[in-house]
Parts: C-alpha cells; sequence; structure tokens
C-alpha cells in the first residue's frame, strides 16, 4: 500500500440554507481585485437548476473529466490528449465557458447618485460592466435562478432531468414551487484531478502532504485547458494577469490551525472537514469501473485510520503520527467510511471528488396531493411508513442518484432508509411517536444501531467546533516549525521587538 493523506471534506444539505454567506466570505477574502470580478470559488446553487456556470454538468457541450472505455479498459480525458489539444485549441477552445456562461459582472454609477445636480427627476445608477466598464442590461447572475426564479426556463433545463420523460418533467413543474434545495459548491479538490492531467505547462499541481490542489502561478501559461478539464467548472481564467485560478481551501489558514473561510463563516453549521488516509496504487482500480460501482470502489479507496498496516504503510510513506491521530478523529471517515451516508457529487467523472454530501431529506420526504402539502399519505406527526416505502417521494430518487451516485438507485435508496431511521429513532426518543419495533427493525435493516444512530444525530445536530474541524497539522508547516523556533527567530531577527526612537537633529 502506498498510504496518502487527504484533506476532505463533507456538507450537510439539510443544513444549508442559502445565506450566501460562504460565498460572500469567500469573495471578499480571494477574489475581490481585478480580473477575479466574475469568480465565486465557492457558490450555492438551488436544485434542481442550471448552476453556474449555466449547465456546468453539460459535458457534451464542455467535455470535461475522464472516460472511461470499457472493451479496451482504458481511462482518457474526455477532452483528448493534452498535446494534440494544445496545438488544436490553442487560439478557440470552444468547449471552454464564456464570460456569457458565468455573467457579466456589473457595478453601478453611484456617482451619479452623489453628484447629480438639483433636479426634479430623481438620479439613477445605471449598472455598469465591471470589465469594459461600459453602461450594460443585466440578464443574468452567478445565482440568477435562487430559489427556482424562472424556474421554466432554468429548472427545466437541469442536466439532471435531460432523461426524463415528458411526463416526469410535467409532474416536476407541477411541483416546481415547493420542490428545490440548495447545493454548495468549492472546488472538490480531486484525488484523480482531471484539471491537473489537462494542463500542458504542469502548472496545477496537488500538495503530496495534503491533497490540495493549486494553481502555480509562475509556471501557468494561460493555455486555460485546466478550465476544459475541471467537470465541476471550478477553475477559471484571471483575464486581468493572464493566470488560472481556483479555491485553494484556504491553505494559509488551513497551516496556522485555522478552518477555511466559507467554512468558519458557515451559518447552518453544514460543513465538516478532517482528514483521511487512501492507497494511491489503487487509484487506477477504482476508476476502472462501471458506473454503477463508483461509489464503491471510491469508498474502497479510503483507508482505516486504525488498522495497524494501514498505520505502519502510512508511517513508511512518512505520514507523522500527529496526521494520523488526526485521521482517527476526522468526522470525514465516519460520514464516509462507517456511517456511509456522505457520497460524492457526480462520481461518474472519475475525478475521485474529496467532497461528499449528506443528500438532503427535507425535499425527499412529502408530496404535494390535490395541491396539500401531504407526507405521503401519512399522519405527519407519525413518519414510520416512509422506512418501509420508498416509492411515492416528493422528488425522485432518480435525481438524487443523477447527482450523487451516477445513476445507482440502490446508493441513494440505502442511504435515505438511514436517515430517515435516524430522524425517527431520535423523533420516538424525544417524543415517544412512532412504533419502535418497526423503527428497531429499520435501524436493522441499514446496520445502524441506537448508539450510532444518536452518534449521528449528535454530530449533525449538536457538533462543536473541534467535532467539526478536525485540523491536521500540515506537514509543510510542521517542517517550518520544528527546524525554526518562531520566538527565536523574531529576537534574532530583531522583527516585533520593542527598540527606542531614534532621535536626530
Amino acid at each position: 500500500m502506498d498510504i496518502r493523506a487527504q484533506v476532505a471534506m463533507v456538507f450537510h444539505l439539510d443544513k444549508c440554507i442559502d445565506c450566501h454567506t460562504c460565498s460572500v466570505s469567500c469573495k471578499n477574502l480571494w477574489t475581490d481585485r481585478k480580473g477575479a470580478e466574475y469568480m465565486w470559488w465557492n457558490n450555492v446553487e438551488t436544485r434542481p437548476g442550471t448552476g453556474y456556470p449555466h449547465r456546468w454538468e453539460d459535458q457534451k457541450k464542455y467535455k470535461s473529466g475522464w472516460t472511461y472505455d470499457e472493451k479496451k479498459n482504458k481511462i482518457k480525458l474526455r477532452l483528448g490528449n493534452r498535446i494534440k489539444l494544445l496545438s488544436t485549441s490553442i487560439f478557440y477552445n470552444k468547449a471552454m465557458p464564456t464570460i456569457h456562461d458565468y455573467y457579466e459582472p456589473w457595478t453601478y454609477s453611484y456617482e451619479n447618485l452623489f453628484n447629480a445636480p438639483a433636479s426634479n427627476d430623481q438620479p439613477i445608477a445605471r449598472p455598469i460592466s465591471a470589465i469594459t466598464g461600459k453602461p450594460m442590461d443585466v440578464n443574468y447572475g452567478p445565482n440568477w435562478d435562487n430559489d427556482l426564479g424562472g424556474s421554466r426556463i432554468y429548472a427545466v433545463n437541469d442536466v439532471n432531468l435531460d432523461e426524463y420523460t415528458e411526463e416526469e418533467k410535467l409532474v416536476l413543474l407541477k411541483l416546481e414551487r415547493v420542490v428545490f434545495f440548495y447545493l454548495p459548491r468549492i472546488c472538490n479538490h480531486c484525488v484523480n484531478a482531471s484539471c491537473v492531467a489537462s494542463c500542458p505547462s504542469g502548472a496545477i499541481y496537488k500538495r503530496g502532504e495534503d491533497g490540495i490542489v493549486l494553481v502555480s502561478q509562475q509556471k501557468c501559461r494561460s493555455w486555460r485547458l485546466c478550465i476544459s478539464g475541471c467537470p465541476y467548472q471550478k477553475v477559471y481564467f484571471n483575464w486581468a494577469t493572464g493566470k488560472s485560478e481556483k479555491c485553494i481551501l484556504c491553505y494559509p489558514l488551513l497551516e496556522s490551525g485555522q478552518a477555511p473561510a466559507c467554512f468558519h463563516t458557515c451559518v447552518g453549521r453544514l460543513r465538516y472537514l478532517g482528514l483521511i488516509l487512501y492507497d494511491s496504487e489503487a487509484i487506477v482500480k477504482a476508476i476502472k469501473v462501471p458506473n454503477d460501482k463508483l461509489v464503491d470502489a471510491q469508498l474502497d479507496l479510503i483507508k482505516d485510520p486504525f488498522d495497524p498496516e494501514v498505520i505502519a504503510a502510512a508511517k513508511e510513506c512518512g505520514i507523522s503520527d500527529a496526521m494520523l491521530k488526526s485521521a482517527q478523529r476526522s468526522p470525514i471517515y465516519k460520514f464516509v467510511k462507517i456511517w456511509r451516508i456522505a457520497l460524492p457529487l457526480h462520481p461518474e467523472y472519475r475525478t475521485l471528488p474529496m467532497l461528499f454530501y449528506v443528500p438532503p431529506l427535507l425535499p425527499v420526504i412529502a408530496t404535494v396531493k390535490d395541491k396539500i402539502y401531504d407526507l405521503n399519505d401519512v399522519d405527519s406527526e407519525n413518519l414510520t411508513p416512509l422506512l418501509t416505502n420508498l416509492d411515492k417521494l416528493r422528488l425522485p430518487l432518480k435525481y438524487m442518484a443523477s447527482l450523487f451516485s451516477a445513476g445507482n438507485i440502490e446508493i441513494i435508496k440505502q442511504v435515505y432508509r438511514k436517515l430517515i431511521a435516524v430522524r425517527e429513532y431520535m423523533r420516538f426518543k424525544s417524543t415517544g411517536v412512532g412504533d419502535i419495533d418497526v423503527i428497531n427493525k429499520a435501524l436493522e435493516d441499514v446496520n445502524l444501531s441506537p448508539q450510532l444512530a444518536e452518534d449521528i444525530y449528535r454530530i449533525t445536530a449538536l457538533p462543536t467546533y473541534d467535532e467539526r474541524f478536525v485540523l491536521p497539522p500540515l506537514a509543510r508547516e510542521v517542517g517550518i516549525e520544528s527546524a525554526i523556533d518562531p520566538l527565536t527567530y523574531r529576537q534574532q531577527s530583531g522583527f516585533g521587538l520593542r527598540t527606542e526612537p531614534q532621535r536626530g537633529g
């Protein structure tokens, strides 16, 4: 085994309230500058919807990620060989999103408000393009379809609905005002990152000590094939500097023992961060499986941090005891591997993303009948029948499977059975409502004990800061601190020392 350490994340979608605090905090910290006006390293999308950039999941258009040829048993970039691409797409790459797919950023002519002369007419501030500086008409934005605004244009064009029949789409359209949830997205810092494989100059790379994917601003030559290579469209081009940029997972904060900005400011406390261990020798095997087996293959890639063999192999690969302890305390390992209630977004792209999502339960457990909000024709105070009936759902499991399990409905069903069983158990424990025999049987069927159900509830509903963010002592920072004592360095160099002010004529 070749054990590697990877900083991984879990987003619990039932807790996202679409406040965009995460997006704004990231924007203020990293992309509030010239050339980055249109960039949202963190964005929150309403689903069903087309997302940001527009229909980013449409790989027929963008040709991103990896494809697997089962007959030849080969993995290749969907976009093609990067050397060939460099010669054919250097001047024009039709598979790359344009500014219109994102949106043209704008500000307002506020000076017209402040400096307008006295008049009988109310002065206005016209929208001004942040790129050209000219007046413009605003007709699209990064969250233009928020809360299903304009859903007959956006929600109906969700890529995950492309394979639906017209009858199925009509059902969703009738319920469009009550069927939606929020999907926050950042860079997945994938194990098998296709953006890294797409870059001809080797500017985009994956850090060995923690798996964070970064772009070297010195090596970047503006080929922009990394943008086309990323199937999640989370690499951007700065038109002012001529360099590619992306989410860096706030690694300067991580190295100082702090959570990334979007994690730290999250109002719903839906974000979890920790370290996992994976076997890099098994990557090729994990991506060369049919779509319906991709989730299981990715989970098999993640190794038990308590296994003596894994610990020994990790130490041989240079992983410190402190990193191993962080991996053992990681909430990500529990969500993904032990409880198996967190799934990767679009695993069929075969990038092995290290951002996992707990699918939302609220948009699923209810239906609308005769224009009345109805919980699957059962008593609203007793959801126990849902434990045995997942056929009549408010949002089809087919849609959720398209997002989180590469179309494998059985995997998504198993996750929802666990989530409903935990909810029912905790409901019964606190209110006494429900059939405890049915609930216990449901827990047993999904391999959960009452203690595990309480653990899932506690870390979901009542997590402390240290439970949500188990920040590993990153190797880079540990190496510097072991070589140089910060206090001694400051004293020897004179930095930060109080001295008498110079007096002179």
